[in-house]
């Protein structure tokens, strides 16, 4: 099987409009199309809804439903609300931190930039408590190909420690990426 591309990534929103106001103005996504049904084309199930579909650039769409019959959104209590979020990549870091006071002059709250020592980002949240985020790449060369190397030992592992490998602790400060690789 080969797979293309993601064709689209849904979230609950609270309000369709509101939602869609919110991507378009603060992140210049362009509104590609609307779906409401009042029953589920899948399983045929009575549940009214509004499903949205924004344009989040190189053929990614993000999209939301809006279910009104539903008892209200809520996000998942056994899951910290920093592990749940949607990241968009920025050109550099300038357009990162232009963003970041774009957001701010909005009244939004941003937190970041972060390091990440192969990108930098900010993080935010939407107006239906979705944890968005920014990014913007800094990996030198050789980074990524390195993190690649690793990460069939790093998750193997994981997987039997449940404790964070050493394999690339460069990553995170421990250590100097510029030595080269370790074997």
């Amino acid at each position: 099987m080969e797979l293309k591309r993601i064709h689209h990534v849904a979230y609950r929103c609270r309000d369709a409009k509101e939602t869609v106001e919110f991507y378009q103005k603060n992140l210049d996504m362009d509104f590609l199309l609307a779906i409401a049904e009042d029953e589920v084309p899948s399983t045929g199930e009575p549940d009214p809804y509004m499903h949205l579909f924004l344009d989040a650039g190189n053929g990614n769409v993000l999209a939301f439903f809006e279910l009104p019959t539903q008892k209200d959104m809520d996000r998942d209590q056994n899951t910290p609300e920093w592990v749940q979020h949607i990241a968009f990549e920025v050109e550099d870091m300038d357009a990162l931190l232009a963003a970041k006071q774009r957001l701010e002059a909005a009244g939004i709250e941003v937190l970041g930039p972060t390091e990440h020592t192969i990108f930098k980002s900010i993080y935010f949240f939407d107006p239906n408590g979705h944890r968005l985020e920014l990014a913007a790449n800094t990996a030198k060369p050789g980074m990524l190909e390195e993190l690649k190397r690793v990460a069939p030992a790093m998750l193997e592992e994981w997987s039997k420690t449940k404790k964070a490998p050493r394999h690339a602790a460069w990553l995170h400060g421990d250590g100097d990426f510029s030595a080269g690789p370790k074997a």
